[in-house]
């Protein structure tokens, strides 16, 4: 049984649990209440519930994976430190001057980021160092004393140290930490340096504020988790996912935590990126639909789209600029308040809102019985017969469908003149609109389009909301792959072992110094490899370096993957090359006879990846036979109708169903709308293809 693994995936309303055996093969699966006031009081039981399936123990444990929303929670909802910060003298208004611009240039009543750190908490020390890394002011020791008289009346937990051009030479930074520490060993120090060291001073600072933020906090719960269950028998080493689809030993998540940041959806992009590789789907949309958000991120050619930086939320939801930026390697994907816990009400103008504000775990939706009033979306599935109280979470927790009818007649449809039934209706649609929006905003961002990709749907609700949403978003095609329940979960299995750094160190590509930039690249690499060793002592580890190019004048950059070998005198053609490839296509035309300039380098190791098993044609072995029948109302004709159910563990490969009908499993229940067809593939994945004539049926 040491053979076996776990994953864990901390959610704002549920805990997802995932044991693995050899192979990756999915032994048991468990979704449990996550526990806010200790989120490992719910972690630990939904393995032991995990455990006690399979016979194992604790002990047995060889592997265990953990992604969790804590930080991301805690930044959003400003649960974390009070903190200051210590910025190079003369510089001190960096976050208040920011990008120089107004997000919504013509808002008269905008409202601006809040970056965490009030001007009265921002100090400065002499000192100053070039572009080039060159002194040219030392750090003066001697306002040390004053500084922490500053720090200590600010009420300072942590402190966020950002000097100019410390990407270049971070010495200043790392000798004034030892100062601090020296006085006060209690105090949290991020530098900015080691968080985020890239040009740019402001998106650095915002970084490191971030990150020195919540690390008390995630240091502290790290080091709960950790002896928590090594209290139960646990003798492996915990691995924590990280926002850019890779594993990071618990050390290293402890110093950056603003790398956890999106770690649980980035578990949802690489299940999906994994089912993708597997079926030969080269265009996909991830949809991911838990208790408290929704997820979507496009995936094209079996990897997600990626990004360099992100934002925390922000103060007008859709528009850049508008949130706290933070520079860090991520799984790039859009999300909104919309999940099975997201509350429904009506406004000041009679307006139908749902969301983003969710009921959580504690107290949860009406159903729920837990002492939730208010009514979600969960409630009005329940009210749509999507949901089966008698099966829903395994029969683990009682669904009350009378008390989620009350809740929706008492908020939504005594305000707005509609029955139960009706304003359910009403819900979903709303949410199902909101998600269909995001999705087509986040792919116009993106210059793609929806309608010729298949959505990967998983998550506790996303199955079950997929065919309503997809309708909206254009898309004909949705596969469900295997356990969705626990999607996130079982892709943290798939993860590899990595961790990427960027360096600053701007040059022109015609002349650039090639031998100091292969030393930056071989010291860069070696500190990677540091880092990935601390989970993976032993094996092969990939190397990919690559180097962020613009023409001269431009504001941002273009990635251009570097080739394995030390950079070679000839290579510099290649790059040129390559560049103006890759400008063309985003811009349709390169510009002849520019001066090319690299800013940033970056290298990412990560333990080898294994590609997927890819899937078999099956073959059609006729219609599924139903194992009941459920009265829903139809998404399509918004009238009543009966809805074939079926089991999931009793559909075999290449079985087919027709709308409408409802497919249910031990976390979540699929809807086929009667405007789609299912059948199962040799792997187990749905496959949902809608007829857009009409119904399945006619």
């Amino acid at each position: 049984m040491r053979s076996i693994r776990v994953a864990i995936d901390i959610g704002g309303t549920f805990t997802d649990v995932v044991l693995a055996g050899a192979e990756r093969q999915i032994l048991a699966t468990a979704k449990v209440p996550t526990t806010p006031a200790d989120p490992t009081d719910g972690a630990l039981h939904g393995v032991r519930q995990v455990l006690e399936q399979t016979g194992g123990d604790v002990v047995d444990i060889a592997g265990f994976i953990h992604g969790t929303t804590l930080a991301t929670n805690a930044l959003i909802e400003r649960r974390g430190a009070a903190v200051c910060t210590v910025l190079t003298e003369g510089f001190r208004d960096i976050l208040e001057i920011g990008y120089e611009r107004r997000y919504s240039q013509y808002d008269i009543d905008i409202e601006k980021p809040d970056l965490i750190v009030p001007r009265q908490h921002c100090f400065t020390v002499p000192e100053r160092i070039s572009a080039a890394g060159e002194v040219l002011v030392p750090l003066d020791e001697t306002v040390i004393d004053g500084l922490l008289s500053k720090i200590d009346e600010s009420g300072a937990e942590a402190v966020a140290v950002c000097f100019l051009h410390a990407y270049a030479n971070d010495r200043h930074e790392r000798r004034l930490r030892d100062l601090l520490l020296e006085r006060r060993p209690g105090l949290s120090v991020s530098l900015s340096s080691e968080v985020s060291p890239e040009a740019r001073e402001y998106d650095r600072l915002c970084t490191t504020i971030a990150n020195a933020y919540i690390q008390p906090l995630m240091a502290g719960y790290l080091a709960a988790l950790e002896q928590r269950f090594a209290a139960a028998g646990l003798s492996c080493p915990i691995l924590m996912m990280t926002a850019s689809g890779g594993m990071t030993a618990l050390e290293n998540a402890a110093r950056f935590p603003i790398r956890l940041v999106e770690s649980g959806p980035a578990g949802g992009a690489i299940l999906a990126a994994q089912a993708a590789a597997a079926c030969g789907l080269k265009k996909v949309l991830s949809f991911d639909m838990g208790g408290t958000t929704a997820k979507l991120c496009l995936i094209d050619d079996f990897s997600p789209q990626t990004a360099r930086q992100f934002e925390i939320s922000r103060a007008a939801r859709f528009i850049k600029g508008s949130g706290l930026p933070a520079r860090i390697p991520v799984i790039e994907m859009i999300e909104i308040g919309a999940g099975g816990g997201s509350i429904a009400g009506v406004d000041a103008l009679g307006r139908l809102t749902v969301g983003p504000k969710s009921a959580g775990s504690e107290p949860g939706p009406a159903a729920f019985g837990k002492g939730g009033g208010q009514p979600t979306v969960t409630d009005a599935d329940v009210v749509l017969g999507m949901i089966d109280p008698a099966a829903f979470a395994e029969g683990r927790l009682q669904v009350d469908a009378s008390a989620a009818a009350e809740a929706i007649d008492r908020h939504v449809g005594g305000a707005l003149a509609l029955g139960s039934a009706a304003a359910a209706d009403g819900i979903c649609q709303i949410v199902d609109e909101s998600m269909a929006s995001a999705g087509r905003m986040h792919a116009v961002e993106s210059g793609k389009e929806l309608g010729d990709r298949t959505m990967i749907a998983f998550g506790g609700n996303g199955p079950l909301h997929a065919t309503r949403m997809a309708r909206r978003a254009g898309v004909d095609r949705i596969l469900v792959p295997r356990d969705p329940g626990v999607g996130s979960a079982v892709g943290f299995l798939s993860a590899p072992i990595s961790f990427e750094v960027a360096r600053s160190r701007y040059t022109e590509l015609e002349s650039a110094d090639l031998d100091a930039v292969n030393r930056l690249l071989e010291d860069t690499v070696a500190e990677a490899e540091t880092v990935v060793r601390l989970g993976a002592p032993e094996g092969r580890l990939d190397v990919r370096k690559s180097a962020f190019m613009r023409y001269r004048g431009q504001g941002h950059e273009i990635e251009v993957a570097l080739p394995e070998s030390p950079l070679q005198p000839s290579d510099l053609d290649f790059l040129r090359r390559c560049f103006e490839e890759e400008y063309r296509r985003l811009f349709v035309r390169a510009v002849p006879g520019m001066v090319i300039e690299i800013l940033n380098w970056l290298v990412t190791v990560s333990t080898a990846d294994e590609p997927p098993d890819p899937v078999a044609n099956s073959v059609p072995s006729g219609e599924a036979k139903p194992c009941g029948v459920r009265p829903i109302l139809c998404d399509l004709t918004g009238r009543r109708c009966d809805a074939a159910v079926y089991r999931r563990d009793g559909l075999g490969a290449g079985q087919s169903l027709k709308g409408p009908a409802l497919i249910v499993e031990a976390q979540t229940t699929t809807l086929v709308s009667a405007d789609f067809r299912a059948i199962v593939d040799a792997a187990g994945n749905l496959i949902l293809t809608r007829n857009r004539e009409g119904s399945a049926g006619a």
